[in-house]
């Protein structure tokens, strides 16, 4: 770990933290919530030791990157600006993309609008949801689960802080972690996260310095930068319309823990397994779904999954 090298990079407006390994053809990591750049750590190892140079950045909001306090400076275009401007100052002309959970969401994004920047993504847990001209997915999300599940219950600013802020942060990272529940995370405002059920034992993948590092760098923020990329779900429903229908056109893999909430929400399954995503990621080339696995799935299974984006770049070099 202490080979990791750690700078600061003025983009878009914001200074950004990026962690970086290694030399050779670039992969840019792209983390989700409630996580850091630190959820690559594994991955960052094993794939500079194969010769690949490994960015992780903390993405805007989060770490030791720049929070702009207003949520409407979290659209998918201010983290793309983010993005595009960083690889731009480092040189580079086209990366190989990974993302998990939000970053998957934002790498989609990238691909959707500057493929041109990128080789070939491999993304994680959250698939491509083509955009529905008549209803936001936040409303489709409450028409499905109602106002008690976690989207929606993340979208009033300030009222899942003070929710979170009745809890030690070591605590909600611990609960966002080691979850693994594959049923849609509803929780009535009366019960709070902090009824969500506490793991006593860390799993072999996850240790106290682990945890203890995740909650220092959340201590120092709060939650407000990431929950702000839940808040910015509707504006960028409206500020996307103009791309509406539109395929993504580079190659991908995908990959997703049978035990992902995101893989057991009604009609994912089928979606994934029966060419419904690849109707609008024609160029999608390998499906892996990992037996046994929830959906922190780099961390929980770093091997297996440095060997899957291994496997899968190197066809591009």
């Amino acid at each position: 770990m202490e080979k990791i090298e750690h700078t600061t990079v003025a983009t878009n407006g914001i200074n950004m933290h990026i962690a970086s390994i290694g030399t050779g053809p670039e992969i840019l990591f792209l983390h989700g919530f409630p996580e850091l750049w630190y959820s690559w750590r594994h991955q960052l190892l094993s794939l500079s030791s194969l010769g690949y140079r490994c960015i992780a950045p903390d993405l805007r909001g989060y770490g030791d990157t720049d929070a702009p306090k207003n949520y409407r400076e979290y659209t998918v275009f201010h983290i793309l600006g983010d993005l595009v401007g960083l690889i731009d100052s480092l040189g580079i002309d086209k990366v190989f993309l990974v993302g998990h959970d939000w970053g998957a969401m934002v790498a989609w994004y990238f691909c959707l609008l500057r493929p041109d920047r990128i080789k070939a993504l491999v993304n994680m847990s959250v698939v491509f949801q083509p955009r529905n001209p008549h209803k936001s997915f936040v409303q489709i999300s409450r028409d499905l689960f109602g106002d008690d599940y976690y989207i929606c219950r993340f979208q009033e600013p300030g009222e899942v802080e003070e929710d979170f802020a009745q809890m030690d942060t070591a605590r909600i990272i611990r609960k966002f972690l080691t979850s693994r529940n594959p049923k849609p995370p509803c929780i009535p405002k009366e019960v709070g996260f902090r009824g969500l059920p506490d793991n006593p034992n860390l799993p072999s993948w996850l240790s106290e310095k682990d945890i203890n590092y995740y909650a220092g760098k959340f201590n120092q923020t709060g939650f407000t930068g990431g929950l702000n990329y839940y808040r910015c779900l509707d504006l960028n429903w409206e500020l996307m319309a103009a791309w509406t229908g539109l395929q993504i056109k580079v190659p991908v893999k995908f990959i997703v823990g049978d035990l992902d909430i995101t893989y057991n929400m009604p009609g994912a399954q089928d979606y994934i397994n029966n060419g419904g995503l690849k109707q609008y990621v024609p160029f999608l080339q390998e499906v892996a779904i990992m037996d046994g696995v929830a959906h922190f799935l780099n961390q929980e299974k770093p091997e297996e999954v440095s060997s899957h984006i291994y496997d899968f770049i190197k066809k591009f070099n």
